[in-house]
């Protein structure tokens, strides 16, 4: 569905770049969440991008799941380094 991109180094986050095809239109164009389909509340939290460089929104749940991956893989990665 997404991969994490290692584009720009300089960021602090994570950013996913999503895959357009294996969207719906209502994903793609920010109307249902990009994860769980959701559609109510529209999805406000950006969980990543399109290669194009569009935004791929999320709602929050998700949004708070994602952020807690992120955390997990920084911590697991600063523990395998040191």
């Amino acid at each position: 569905m997404c991969e994490r991109s290692t584009a720009n180094a300089d960021s602090s986050g994570s950013i996913y770049v999503f895959d357009p095809g294996s969207l719906t239109p209502a994903q793609l164009t920010g109307d249902a969440c990009a994860i769980c389909h959701a559609k109510w509340p529209r999805p406000r939290q950006p969980l990543g991008e399109l290669p194009d460089g569009s935004e791929v929104f999320g709602c929050d749940e998700c949004a708070g799941i994602v952020v807690a991956h992120n955390a997990r893989t920084v911590r697991a990665h600063a523990l395998a380094a040191h």
